[in-house]
């Protein structure tokens, strides 16, 4: 069983630059032995949390492409299954642009029930990996509300862009054809 982290505290007006010096000379036959200061333990961990989130980040953006194909392949099919409705609101006086209007805050909505649901998760599970490792150093929790805010924001604007194709196929059925589809 051997030490992977050993921690040295300074006596009251002892120099850090040379204690760190002093053990440096002291281990320098071990060439895996790395001396680091504060700062720059510091410096690792934070290099270290960052290639994490980095991580974290692009599997975001494959599960933000995912959801896209999700939401256009859903109302694509929602348009198709509603030939006949769509035809026969356009009967009766819906015009194109309300309709792909209402296609769009379909959209939109289900971007933001999901984005909602996926926040509301994310946050849930964090804390609680932060109180189980607590004891492992991790005492601060951060909420970043303005983060979550954006992708908020960020998913209700993906839901408009999903839409555009489905929206569009909508607006441009005949409305004879709908009508008399099954």
């Amino acid at each position: 069983d051997q030490d992977s982290a050993v921690y040295a505290t300074l006596k009251d007006g002892a120099n850090p630059v040379t204690v760190k010096a002093d053990i440096d000379k002291a281990l320098a036959d071990l060439p895996t032995v790395v001396v680091k200061d504060q700062s720059e333990y510091k410096a690792s961990v934070v290099g270290q949390v960052n290639q994490i989130l980095a991580i974290i980040y692009a599997l975001l953006g494959l599960a933000i492409i995912i959801s896209i194909l999700g939401i256009v392949n859903t109302l694509a099919l929602s348009v198709v299954e509603r030939t006949r409705e769509i035809g026969l609101l356009r009967a009766v006086g819906m015009s194109r642009k309300q309709m792909k209007s209402s296609i769009r805050w379909e959209s939109m909505v289900i971007a933001v029930f999901g984005a909602l649901l996926g926040l509301g998760l994310g946050v849930i599970f964090g804390v609680s990996l932060q109180r189980v490792l607590r004891n492992e150093g991790i005492q601060l929790l951060a909420i970043p509300w303005g983060q979550l805010i954006a992708f908020l924001v960020v998913s209700a604007l993906v839901g408009v862009l999903a839409a555009l194709w489905p929206a569009r196929r909508a607006s441009r059925l005949n409305v004879l054809d709908a009508i008399s589809s099954e």
